[in-house]
């Protein structure tokens, strides 16, 4: 069993959480805490496996649990709030938090199938224990420089903290565009790319349907639709955001399989592709289908890596160029784009 403690002021969320995760066989609920300082103390002294916790608790505030939590043990902490403290929500994740939702996702109207994948997303978070920060992971195959035009990222859990890394990293003059797939929750992607923009020099705005790429722009995927990036016409060099509405892939929507593989068939091998720490495969595809068009392929390794899933997966696929600690992705990609501005001249 997953003991769990549910931390949050309002005895109604309490309630309603101790619900969920009652329907769910896994877990067993071991303790709540209504405000912050009863949250540490029990997290202390009941030890459990995983913590629900809200930002906005008194005495203490999530990110002072956090804080406190982290200097004395590993336990999995996943946030819980409301639509409007998103964007703290993702600063929390910078903290220690390894994952987060709305507080409106656990109403009795949750979908059976969207129920299953919390649960299933919350039981592999319980056996998360802090990682190390560096890694001597060694580099596949060398690459040579080349032109780029775009990078697609893929990321889920753990990649809010891990773009926040990255992006503080990536130089602020980096001239080609980023396209990221992050896997967030509905309604959280407007607050996910302005706190994204609190740590990068560069750009950052949600994609736009009909929208062109521009230089030195983060742009980031809207939920509950798949991103694609395809050229205009046939014969045109113009490559745009466009939006579906198809089925999910992996659960996910967007979906990364789906940006990776469009925008490798619009670029080519002027296309690098990333994938960050996260649970599952998505990103996997798409990494094969880039090679597959002569795109740069690189991955985050295991030790810097929250979850090793969707990296994993898509080194798996044996497509991978390099696999890299998180910190040393930043540093390629200026390479590739020195390349770029070289071959330009």
């Amino acid at each position: 069993m997953i003991n769990t403690l549910i931390a949050d002021g309002c005895p109604v969320t309490r309630s309603m959480l101790r619900d969920f995760f009652e329907g769910g066989e896994n877990f067993k609920i071991i303790g709540e805490a209504a405000d912050g300082q009863d949250a540490i103390d029990k997290i202390l002294s009941l030890n459990p496996d995983l913590v629900t916790l809200d930002i906005e608790l008194s005495k203490k505030n999530g990110f002072e649990v956090i804080e406190e939590a982290m200097k004395k043990t590993s336990v999995p902490i996943v946030v819980i709030t409301n639509n409007d403290s998103a964007k703290n929500a993702y600063e929390a994740t910078v903290k220690g938090a390894l994952e987060f939702y709305s507080k409106a996702v656990f109403s009795a109207s949750l979908p059976a199938e969207k129920r299953r994948e919390i649960y299933e997303t919350l039981r592999r978070i319980s056996g998360v224990k802090s990682r190390k920060k560096e890694s001597d992971a060694p580099v596949l195959n060398e690459e040579p420089s080349r032109e780029i035009r775009a990078v697609v990222i893929a990321s889920s859990t753990g990649g809010p903290k891990a773009l926040a890394a990255f992006f503080a990293l990536l130089p602020g003059n980096f001239h080609p565009p980023v396209v990221i797939v992050q896997h967030n929750s509905s309604g959280f992607d407007q607050s996910f790319a302005q706190w994204l923009a609190t740590h990068t020099k560069l750009n950052v705005k949600l994609a736009e349907e009909g929208e062109p790429l521009k230089p030195g722009t983060v742009y980031v995927a809207r939920t509950d639709k798949h991103l694609e990036l395809r050229r205009k016409g046939a014969e045109s060099d113009d490559c745009r955001f466009f939006y579906n509405d198809e089925a999910p892939q992996h659960n996910q929507k967007p979906a990364a399989d789906v940006l990776f593989k469009t925008a490798a068939e619009s670029l080519k091998n002027a296309l690098v592709s990333v994938v960050l720490t996260g649970m599952g495969s998505d990103g996997a595809a798409g990494t094969a289908a880039v090679r597959e068009m002569g795109g740069v392929t690189l991955a985050q390794d295991e030790e810097t890596s929250f979850i090793y899933g969707m990296p994993k997966a898509a080194a798996e696929t044996g497509c991978v160029d390099k696999v890299l600690p998180l910190d040393k992705i930043p540093a390629e990609l200026a390479r590739l784009a020195s390349a770029m501005a070289a071959a330009g001249q």
